[in-house]
């Protein structure tokens, strides 16, 4: 019985995993921990507290940022999505999307540093749900569902624009792998309604962290937490201007990124077979990490990432677990 229930759930997996590679699926992440701020100092208030540019922002343009510690270890990440348009074009509003599990620190940080600025922060997690649309077919289920006529939805990552779906108004966010639609929570059925009958296809957060972590995208409160600084996550790209102002934790990312190397660098894992996440890694008799995602690919078998030490190079085989497995280290992405 528990075979057979076990193959049932890989090959729906497997099945799934199909759609997002291969056509459109629909993933429902309104669970994501989502703010918003307003007011005039709104964008140079979180300007000094994130690790990208924020100045300089136009609405419909936006950003992916981390928050740190003074000495530069992450507390969360974020994607930061200028909107609104006071009079003098710049952004009326910044909404804020993180991780449910970065959530409390990111309120807490903004209701501690926001003193002395005219910044309103406001909870939108129960109040805005999020689907994301992952695959090659997305942008034509988006044009049938939403009926966009003379536009084509945000191709950039973290562009976005406001569209309308059955009257309803739904900000589309351009990801790496497809769009993110965010609404009123009061409209989910709706909107779901209308992209499966567009030609999405819903399928399970499982499926998508399969293609997370092909793709190499690390994800906070898996395979980074307040112990990892941004380099060590090859983070700096996606996620840190070296030109912009003094920001929260800068002099340890600066110092790092000019004159040290990292001791850790986030790196693929080829399994022998499944690992639980947790599972120590160790190169002969040292322990060089511990094994964040752990996901069994369809295209590519057992595969995981993490944070390892840097004398367990890319070719290197590296021991996972108690029970034998082992792993070889690769570069990012998988695919």
């Amino acid at each position: 019985m528990l075979e057979a229930m076990a193959a049932a759930e890989t090959a729906t997996l497997a099945s799934e995993h199909k759609t997002l590679t291969g056509r459109c699926g629909l993933v429902d992440r309104s669970e994501r921990g989502k703010l918003a701020l307003t007011g005039t100092g709104a964008v140079e208030f979180l300007n000094g507290q994130v690790t990208n540019e924020l100045l300089g922002l136009k609405p419909g343009e936006g950003c992916y940022a981390a928050f740190l510690t003074h000495k530069g270890k992450m507390l969360g990440d974020l994607r930061i999505l200028p909107a609104g348009e006071s009079p003098d074009g710049e952004p009326s509003e910044l909404l804020l999307d993180t991780e449910r599990s970065a959530l409390q620190a990111l309120f807490d940080m903004i209701r501690r540093f926001k003193v002395g600025y005219e910044v309103e922060l406001h909870k939108r997690t129960l109040e805005c749900s999020l689907f994301s649309l992952i695959g090659p077919h997305t942008d034509d289920v988006v044009a049938k569902a939403l009926g966009l006529r003379g536009s084509e939805p945000p191709q950039r990552e973290h562009d976005h624009l406001l569209a309308s779906l059955a009257q309803t108004p739904v900000r589309l966010v351009g990801t790496d792998v497809g769009l993110d639609l965010l609404f009123d929570a009061s409209a989910i059925d709706t909107v779901r309604d209308a992209l499966v009958e567009a030609g999405a296809v819903e399928v399970g957060e499982r499926a998508a962290e399969i293609v997370r972590v092909e793709r190499g995208r690390p994800r906070y409160g898996v395979d980074l937490d307040d112990s990892t600084i941004p380099q060590e996550a090859g983070l700096n790209e996606r996620a840190v201007s070296f030109t912009k102002g003094c920001y929260v934790g800068q002099e340890t990312v600066a110092r790092l990124h000019y004159r040290g190397k990292p001791n850790r660098h986030l790196r693929g894992l080829r399994l022998s077979e499944p690992v639980k996440s947790g599972a120590e890694l160790r190169l002969g008799d040292r322990a060089v990490g511990h094994l964040g995602s752990s996901v069994l690919s369809p295209a590519l078998g057992p595969i995981g990432l993490a944070l390892v030490r840097r004398e367990a190079e890319p070719g290197a085989t590296v021991s996972a677990g108690e029970h034998g497995a082992s792993a070889v280290v690769v570069e990012l992405p998988f695919a």
